[in-house]
């Protein structure tokens, strides 16, 4: 590096070298600060291929650092891969297409470096660039937001919540959130009284990390003369995001620590666990048959502890969208048929919705416990799913003695209908504390405002979405196509680096068939979203696609929704269709319309950076999918300010 920038010896200029991206924990090789251009170097010794994960490792960098690194915000940044033996370099300086100043990585070789690092210089010099202060760019603020799946690698390598937020804002209200938490856990165990607290945020926000963040900082509190003492619990009924996360976790110690996968996820199941374990296991020990609507204690299949008497071991559980658990009819339905697969032990005649029965059996504890039930507003997308009005009427009616802490926007229209007021009114017990909402939107670091689009978009106020929609366009692309193919090359031009995309389809997007998709075959979440592009179930590969049962709680960078004619427009409303027999038949009981329009709503937040929405054009010859089923909803879409892409 000394000889091949001997030329600007006497420049203002800086080399850092393996400059660690704080938190991380991403090393550049070297990073030349010249002539107010930032120049991101990834050096590959003694190969002689440029390949593809390396082109995209440099890429990450430089995105990295524009979209996150302060001072890094205005400045040209030009990523270079070298693999010192190569034939070949890359000799056209080729800006971004995305006019956010990153160039296209180049390819060099050891001789061609110093040229290429001319040429830009050079190409630059006809600029106006804002100045590059060198001084204070190796202490900028580093202000990343990562996916999930990275914010909880990020917690598990200890990690602070606010420091792997990208903003002062969003950090702030994470950390405040958990530290809410933190004290009411601290206050039940001082006072051996038991609580539930409930937070709610936008789609994105971080209610999935601020559980994890509890479960975490917990498990740091255990002392090896204490163990039982402060356990937690990340539990979850959404078994795609639990294996996702616990598959990621799990694959990233074993980097990082050696050993063998089985047992790295073996760990990471300790803290992060599927809800219908926990519960399956509570209900081995109850005593059957049930008599007089009570459940019993079976003495003789489990024994009472000292503490924790009859109750799991944890004090806390942590329940991810509280608002999926089961109401009565359903639990008490799959529960006498043995399961799904009627191969489970059955239990006739049970007495108890999903939420009460969790709150009974951290109940059974004889000193203290905490359930903290984390709350998406209208994202109850399946048949059977209570909503939090089941957890507060448990409160009211089973266990009024629990102290309740309630996040104050508990009351909107989404929780419960508006009615959770009402239902609380006679509680003597409830705290309402603003500290239990996350207002600002982590999940899409360029559209915070996304969530309020997508709330009028299907509310059909064409007039506020349009106005959100202006907002938030510049930075956050939404198009529109009639042809499923320009959507995926719409979405494989988007992807920079590693950044991931795919398909997202409603459940009930049964004539997606003739565009090659395919609703009914079965997603691998794992692979659909940790695998390359060489594996042909990954999202990249744009070929699986996945429903809103499979990205609940996850997301991509960017997503393809492709919409189906089970919700279709209408100037009186949306109409809401199943298919079955080989027809569309109208789907009239409200509350199923009310899970229909929320998976949309799930399919619609999933996107960090932008998304393409592909409504088909039908075919006039194929009566379950003729245009009219689509072009209404086309053109409301297009009168929000969508684009349509050719």
């Amino acid at each position: 590096m000394k000889d091949i920038l001997e030329e600007w010896k006497n420049e203002n200029a800086e080399i850092i070298f393996e400059y660690t991206i704080p938190r991380l924990g991403k090393r550049v090789d070297v990073v030349l600060l010249l002539r107010d251009i930032i120049f991101c170097i990834e050096f590959k010794a003694g190969q002689s291929k440029y390949l593809q994960m390396d082109m995209e490792q440099v890429m990450d960098y430089a995105l990295d650092l524009k979209n996150f690194h302060k001072e890094s915000h205005d400045a040209p940044i030009v990523p270079i891969l070298v693999a010192t033996e190569a034939d070949e370099y890359t000799d056209v300086l080729e800006a971004s297409r995305y006019h956010d100043r990153i160039y296209n990585p180049f390819l060099s070789n050891s001789r061609s470096l110093g040229k290429i690092i001319r040429d830009v210089v050079i190409h630059e010099s006809y600029s106006r660039l804002k100045p590059l202060n060198i001084d204070r760019w190796s202490i900028s603020r580093y202000e990343p937001t990562p996916t999930i799946i990275e914010a909880a690698m990020a917690l598990y390598m200890n990690h602070s919540v606010e420091s792997i937020t990208r903003k002062e804002a969003s950090g702030k209200s994470l950390k405040v959130t958990t530290d809410y938490i933190l004290d009411i856990i601290h206050k039940s165990h001082d006072n051996k009284e038991k609580s539930i607290c409930f937070v709610t945020g936008v789609p994105g926000a971080g209610k999935t990390l601020v559980g994890l963040n509890v479960a975490i900082e917990q498990s740091k509190k255990i002392s090896e003369d204490d163990r039982r003492e402060s356990l937690a619990v990340y539990l979850s009924g959404n078994g795609p995001l639990v294996k996702v996360l616990t598959e990621a976790l799990a694959r990233d110690k074993k980097i990082r620590d050696g050993g063998n996968l089985t047992d790295a996820r073996r760990e990471v199941k300790r803290f992060i666990q599927e809800i219908y374990n926990y519960r399956e296991q509570m209900l081995n020990k109850i005593k059957t048959p049930i008599r007089n609507g009570k459940l019993e204690i079976d003495e003789s299949v489990t024994l009472a502890e000292e503490d924790s008497g009859f109750a799991e071991i944890e004090h806390i559980a942590i329940f991810d969208e509280a608002q999926r658990s089961w109401n009565h009819a359903k639990l008490a339905d799959w529960l006498a048929r043995g399961g799904s697969y009627g191969n489970k032990r059955k239990v006739p005649d049970f007495p108890m919705s999903e939420a009460e029965f969790l709150i009974w059996s951290l109940n059974l504890r004889k000193d203290w416990a905490v359930i903290v039930c984390l709350v998406g507003g209208g994202q109850e997308i399946h048949n059977g799913e209570a909503g939090i009005a089941e957890w507060i009427n448990a409160c009211n009616t089973m266990f009024p003695d629990w102290k309740v802490y309630i996040s104050d926007h508990l009351t909107d229209k989404e929780y419960a209908e508006g009615n959770v007021s009402r239902i609380l009114s006679g509680n003597t017990n409830v705290t309402y504390a603003p500290e239990l909402h996350l207002n600002v939107s982590m999940r899409s670091f360029r559209a915070e405002k996304l969530s309020l689009f997508v709330h009028y978009l299907l509310n059909l106020e064409e007039e506020n979405a349009r106005s959100v929609y202006n907002e938030i366009r510049e930075n956050y692309p939404i198009v529109l196509t009639r042809d499923i193919e320009e959507a995926k090359k719409w979405l494989r031009k988007q992807a920079r680096g590693s950044e991931r995309y795919g398909i997202v389809v409603s459940s009930k997007a049964e004539r997606l068939r003739p565009l090659a998709i395919d609703v009914k075959r079965e997603c691998n979440v794992v692979h659909w979203f940790l695998d390359d592009r060489n594996d042909l179930k990954s999202s990249l590969f744009l070929e699986d696609v996945a429903t809103e049962f499979d990205v609940q709680g996850l997301e991509l960078d960017w997503t393809c929704i492709a919409w189906d004619g089970d919700l279709r427009y209408t100037p009186k409303g949306w109409r809401y269709f199943k298919f079955g027999n080989n027809n569309w038949s109208a789907n009239k009981q409200p509350m199923n319309q009310l899970y229909q329009l929320n998976a949309y709503r799930v399919l619609l937040t999933r996107a960090r950076q932008g998304m393409v929405i592909c409504v088909p054009y039908g075919n006039k010859e194929d009566v379950t999918r003729l245009p009219e089923f689509y072009d209404a909803t086309f053109s409301y879409l297009k009168r929000l300010g969508l684009k349509e892409i050719d």
